[in-house]
């Protein structure tokens, strides 16, 4: 078992670090978790031993938690030194939730790319969501077994019976749901635990299965090796990308019981003889600290080298230090404390051991957060003079901006920067059901002056800003309806079908609410070029509105860079030239608006590149505000700053003006 380990923890490191690929290493490891579980706890109900559940998760967890404690604080140690403030927080949210077996859950909820080509962008914590799900599984699965023991004594059935049914059950209940959650939305799918479940069904079954699969010793040597092969290429053959986990996932896990399957055959042929070699073995008893330390190690150097990719070199001395971080981890981490019989003879002592690892963590990430915190809530607590933004462009303005007055967003929470408004009310805005996750509100108080729909990608989203500002002053109820990635726009050429559900959906629903005022972006910008187009079919979606006395008000796109402008800020702080491009090198000398005429009164466009891009230049900050959140997102505080310059662009606009 510890050689097929070997050969998934080295599938998982070598394609995440060279390939940039899921490898089905991860399921493997899943399916051999539950086996083993299976294995024991068969063998503890058959035996007539209590079963001890308190026991058996202190054990577990007194077993896992320590190179977890480790691997964590050295991610957080690197991360002050290497990683840019911004991302701190984010780096302190997943330290939490991987040492609480939580990470799944938060990846999924933040609908993270897994498949991201610039792993320097990801998390160094973020290959703990496999963790979190097998801890969330070592919890439940001993329950099971119990209830099944519970169930063959009560009504006197065979305890094998009955675990053949419960996991049987589970095995079919959630693989179906895996396949129906991964074809929706499969962002979430690859971190949710209910989509995994059915591996681990899968391992326990073939526990209960493996004493009467007695093949023919030939058969079991064409088994392994087709088991290996299959495993090996998995990750190259299948769509992992689009179709993970899913029934695809069948795959990795059909393989690796192909080779249980196959077992020792005791042939010189056999794949049992290369699994069983020593530094396959050893490599085994080092693969749950190498799979822990391999994705830091990845992501904290690319972090420091600003690269993409390792290349082949780098690759292999991002091994060589993953493997040596990984044995001293083994060595003085993990064996130690599991051959500490002093914890074992009493629940107290695991306890307090799991407590110490608990706050060894907890009090450097409690301090550090409670610190950023501060330092957070201390710049807001400036008054606006400190933080002028756009309005330090406005004629006559006088620069009141204090000598110690910090530049917000505040940097440790500058990732967080966007609009958050609550989720939609069903009620009060009569959204439908398939558009609730894309909506949002801001609702006036009584009776709304006007009611206003703000729709597009994540740029509309920002943009709402400015739109919420306007609303609170003027009393209007503020819908937001936001699928990120999504221009607002019908199907086209490089229109996603969900984009074009998306556009169709939420065009309907516009229809039926007949707002006062529809708010989107009207072109698309493109990365560090003066590209800019039109949004695909956009005059005719302004005469359809307009057809229902709906006026829209297409807003201009902002300028995208091709470097992430807080990087470049902490990088050149003391000369912010690098990050200060300019403007005829991002804006095209004429706008895509110029020429637009849908031939309706009820259409007006808003341009605020001159307020973004002041003079010649694209400057970084401006009015002691950052402009941009990364390469892309005017940041919601200078929206809110370019509040008056806005609302200037909609003069003369009828259905905005106060009644």
């Amino acid at each position: 078992m510890q050689g097929l380990r070997a050969l998934a923890v080295l599938m998982v490191v070598s394609y995440h670090v060279w390939f940039g690929r899921v490898s089905g290493g991860v399921d493997v490891f899943l399916l051999i978790s539950a086996f083993l579980l299976a294995l024991s706890f068969l063998r503890k109900a058959e035996s007539g031993k209590p079963l001890d559940l308190a026991r058996h998760w202190l054990h577990q967890f007194k077993r896992l938690l320590p190179a977890v404690v480790v691997v964590i604080l050295g991610v957080l140690a690197a991360t002050y030194v290497l990683v840019p403030k911004y991302r701190w927080l984010d780096i302190i949210e997943q330290s939490w939730a991987s040492l609480l077996y939580v990470q799944n859950w938060v990846l999924a909820s933040n609908s993270v790319d897994y498949y991201a080509d610039d792993h320097s962008a990801a998390s160094p914590l973020q290959h703990f969501w496999s963790l979190s799900v097998q801890g969330q599984v070592f919890i439940l699965w001993p329950l099971l077994f119990l209830a099944s023991s519970l169930l063959a004594r009560r009504f006197q059935l065979k305890f094998r019976g009955v675990v053949l049914l419960v996991f049987g059950a589970l095995f079919v209940a959630s693989l179906a749901f895996s396949i129906w959650e991964t074809y929706t939305n499969q962002a979430y799918a690859y971190f949710d635990t209910r989509a995994r479940l059915w591996e681990f069904a899968f391992g326990t079954l073939l526990a209960l299965a493996l004493p009467f699969l007695r093949l023919p010793r030939s058969l079991r040597i064409v088994a392994g090796w087709v088991g290996v092969v299959a495993m090996l290429s998995g990750g190259f053959l299948l769509d992992v990308q689009g179709q993970f986990p899913g029934y695809v996932a069948l795959w990795p896990v059909v393989a690796a019981a192909l080779v249980i399957v196959a077992g020792q055959t005791g042939s010189p042929f056999g794949v049992d003889r290369y699994l069983s070699a020593g530094p396959l073995v050893r490599m085994g008893d080092l693969s749950y600290a190498l799979y822990l330390w391999h994705w830091p190690v990845l992501v904290l150097a690319l972090i420091w080298q600003d690269r993409p990719t390792p290349g082949v070199l780098g690759g292999l001395l991002v091994i060589a230090v993953s493997l040596v971080l990984a044995y001293l981890t083994m060595r003085f981490v993990e064996r130690p404390l599991r051959r500490l019989t002093w914890a074992d003879k009493r629940r107290r002592r695991a306890v307090i051991v799991l407590a110490v690892c608990l706050g060894l963590v907890a009090a450097p990430l409690a301090g550090w957060q409670q610190n950023l915190q501060a330092q957070a809530a201390r710049a807001a607590a400036q008054t606006s003079a400190d933080n002028p933004g756009a309005v330090s462009l406005l004629p006559g303005y006088r620069n009141e901006i204090s000598e110690d007055a910090v530049t917000l967003p505040e940097l440790s929470s500058i990732k967080g920067d966007f609009p958050r408004l609550e989720a939609c009310d069903a009620t009060a805005t009569g959204i439908p059901a398939d558009l609730a996750d894309s909506c949002t509100q801001r609702l006036a108080e009584g009776e709304p002056s006007r009611t206003i729909v703000v729709v597009g990608n994540s740029h509309a989203q920002h943009m709402s800003a400015a739109v919420v500002s306007l609303a609170e002053k003027h009393n209007w109820t503020v819908i937001d309806l936001i699928s990120l990635g999504c221009v607002f726009g019908p199907a086209g050429p490089d229109t996603t079908p969900e984009c074009a559900d998306f556009f169709e959906r939420s065009s309907a629903y516009i229809e039926d609410l007949e707002p006062d005022a529809v708010f989107t972006i009207a072109t698309k910008t493109q990365f560090g070029s003066t590209a800019e187009t039109l949004v695909p079919d956009f005059e005719n979606t302004v005469r359809r509105y307009a057809a229902r006395g709906i006026q829209v008000i297409g807003v201009r796109d902002n300028p995208r860079f091709e470097f992430n402008m807080p990087d470049c800020i902490q990088e050149h702080e003391d000369a912010l030239e690098p990050c200060t491009p300019a403007k005829a090198d991002l804006v095209p000398a004429v706008s895509p608006l110029d020429a637009l005429d849908p031939g309706t009164p009820l259409y007006r466009s808003v341009d605020m590149t001159d307020v973004i891009c002041p003079g010649v230049t694209c400057p970084p900050i401006i009015g002691n505000v950052y402009v941009y959140i990364d390469n892309n997102h005017v940041s919601a505080t200078y929206w809110r700053t370019m509040v008056s310059q806005f609302e200037e662009r909609l003069v003369g606009v009828p259905a905005l003006e106060t009644a």
